[in-house]
């Protein structure tokens, strides 16, 4: 994983200094709450329904075992519910949430975030982080937030080239970059290597894919202006092929664009997906001769060398690695035959935890971090702290956030997985359902945040205790199910094949269900919204709902296959009929 040099570790670390400078200045009433509020978002402060909530960068994913024990003691010391006041935001509901305190939550744009910190310890948060170059610079406010990339990044086994050095020098590039802090609206920015995009990059406001033109060349296909939100937009293709030394240059040119002439009169309409939409070919044209005029009147200033590319480059060291003497094969073997001594849940783990990876020697493996009784990304300290043990034992001290809400550890050796599955598996962490339904992603919703407009975790939590069983989950077969407490679509329901979107209906919580999303990655095709299916559902109806598209599918589809493939092949009409007849049965049923 990159490596921090001294520059940047004392970067991190007069951050912190400077930032208990400011909140020392707030506390003593010398730094007004209008002063005050911009200087903490722009360190990953937020204040949420109940209380301060953190974010915490993990630039592209890549954090280490010293990193995920910090967080663990963080979670441990700092994250209480008790220290913080929840009787006026809890006045406000039906009925009073249990929500957990003492944790870490994974969010879908790799970061980590804490929802009781209280602002009065921020600053020894911060040093502690800072203690091991963590930081939460540019996790908030309208400004270039973290580059977001394939969890296997690096490793990855259809990898055309890696795309990590390219993500650390955008990172070094935009950060507190002084043309592009105030930018109309916040920014996010995904690439990817693979030929199979697992970083969700055309639902990007920039979404950047590594690819070679016939000549093999490297260079990238630049897509700009997508998003979420209360508009669904896929990412317009600006440049099919750009020379990868020129995208600091072509990026410059894009933001700037966006910068100059992106609404701020009106926050819904502010992204740049709405100027992409908007002006269409206009908005390219600008692009394209801001581009020239910094290519040609500029001297072209961001050009990457490939002398920098290398430096960088040698900041990501490939882990010493002990293997044995043995074949790749014969590891295989060992693993196969201690599948079939132990048990088909091991079996299962190895189908649905285990990826192929570029060294035929090793394996990249996913903790799952969704279960009965815990909200789909939440990691205890002891979780963090036992995944801290296990990245070291079995991974050379390195983890990666997926854009699932899990951990991943990339360099696990084939004749390990028996020992790392009993170790996994005794901390709950290592149930066989990547990929599956219950692998849902879900945002925090209307029990933390102050946006949301309904919750989404108690849905969350009525379907995986109501899909227990592996067996049938395995039937069920791969399935993306995403839920977002609103409009925001921090839970991405829009590229959910299933999604789930909280709405507000005269101070009720209901709930819009899409079908048919996609995020771009093989099993779901092009990057697509899904769409709705009919008016909202009441949260007691929407497992229901959920149950009967499944029972649909399960009538409707051909051999081998997969719930999308059968909605594409049938259209929408036997699935909305199904949801529609819960709706009408539990109108019979109150009748």
């Amino acid at each position: 994983m990159y490596q921090y040099s001294e520059f940047d570790r004392q970067f991190v670390h007069l951050r912190a200094a400077q930032f208990r400078d400011q909140l020392t200045r707030w506390q003593a009433g010398t730094l007004g709450e209008d002063e005050f509020k911009p200087l903490r978002l722009q360190n990953g402060w937020y204040v949420q329904r109940f209380a301060p909530m953190l974010r915490v960068a993990v630039p592209y994913g890549e954090i280490s075992s010293a990193q995920l024990r910090v967080l663990a003691r963080i979670a441990r010391e700092f994250d209480h519910k008790e220290d913080n006041d929840t009787s006026k935001a809890n006045a406000g509901l039906s009925e009073v949430p249990t929500l957990p305190d003492r944790c870490a939550h994974f969010t879908t744009r790799q970061n980590v975030q804490y929802n009781w910190i209280p602002l009065s310890r921020a600053a020894d948060v911060m040093d502690l982080l800072a203690s091991v170059n963590m930081h939460g610079i540019q996790t908030s406010g309208n400004c270039i937030r973290n580059i977001t990339t394939d969890a296997l990044a690096g490793i990855a086994a259809d990898e055309v080239a890696d795309p990590r050095p390219f993500a650390e020098i955008l990172r070094q590039w935009s950060t507190l970059h002084p043309e592009f802090a105030f930018l109309p609206r916040k920014f996010k920015v995904a690439i990817t290597g693979a030929r199979e995009d697992r970083a969700a990059t055309p639902w990007h406001d920039v979404g950047l894919r590594l690819l070679r033109n016939v000549d093999g060349d490297l260079g990238f296909q630049v897509r700009v202006g997508g998003g979420m939100g209360r508009t669904p937009i896929i990412g317009t293709v600006l440049r099919e092929f750009l020379p990868w030394d020129q995208i600091l240059n072509y990026l410059e040119a894009v933001v700037r664009a966006y910068n100059r002439f992106g609404r701020r009169d009106n926050i819904y309409k502010a992204r740049i997906k709405i100027l992409v939409k908007a002006e269409g070919q206009a908005f390219t044209d600008q692009v394209e001769a801001e581009y020239r005029d910094i290519l040609e009147k500029d001297g072209a200033p961001h050009t990457i060398t490939q002398a920098e590319l290398d430096r960088v480059s040698a900041f990501f060291v490939t882990p010493p690695l002990s293997c044995d003497r043995k074949s790749a094969d014969a590891k295989i073997a060992h693993i196969l035959k201690a599948a079939a001594e132990d048990d088909l849940e091991f079996s299962r783990w190895l189908q649905q935890n285990v990826k192929p990876h570029q060294n035929p020697d090793l394996r990249a493996v996913t903790l799952s971090f969704k279960r009965f009784g815990q909200a789909p990304g939440d990691a205890s300290a002891d979780q963090l702290e036992r995944a801290a043990d296990l990245a070291e034992r079995f991974s050379s001290g390195e983890a990666r956030v997926t854009h699932e809400q899990n951990l991943l550890l990339p360099w696990v050796r084939c004749d390990a997985l028996p020992e790392l599955w009993r170790e996994a598996r005794r901390l709950g962490l290592a149930r066989p359902n990547i990929g599956l339904l219950t692998d849902m992603i879900a945002c925090p919703g209307g029990d933390f945040c102050d946006l949301a407009n309904a919750r989404s975790l108690p849905l969350a939590q009525a379907i995986l205790g109501r899909y227990r069983d592996l067996d049938e989950l395995h039937d069920i077969g791969e399935i993306d199910l995403h839920i977002s407490g609103c409009i925001n679509s921090c839970g991405h329901h829009h590229s959910g094949h299933i999604g789930i979107l909280g709405v507000d209906k005269d101070g009720q919580e209901w709930y819009q269900v899409t079908l048919g999303g996609s995020d771009g990655t093989r099993l779901s095709g092009e990057a697509t919204p899904g769409k709705v299916i009919g008016p909202s559902f009441a949260a007691s109806e929407v497992p229901d709902v959920v149950e009967a598209l499944l029972d649909t599918y399960r009538a409707q589809r051909q051999e081998k296959e997969t719930f999308v493939g059968t909605l594409r092949r049938t259209g929408l009409d036997p699935f909305k009929t199904a949801a529609n007849a819960v709706r009408t049965q539990t109108a019979r049923a109150t009748a």
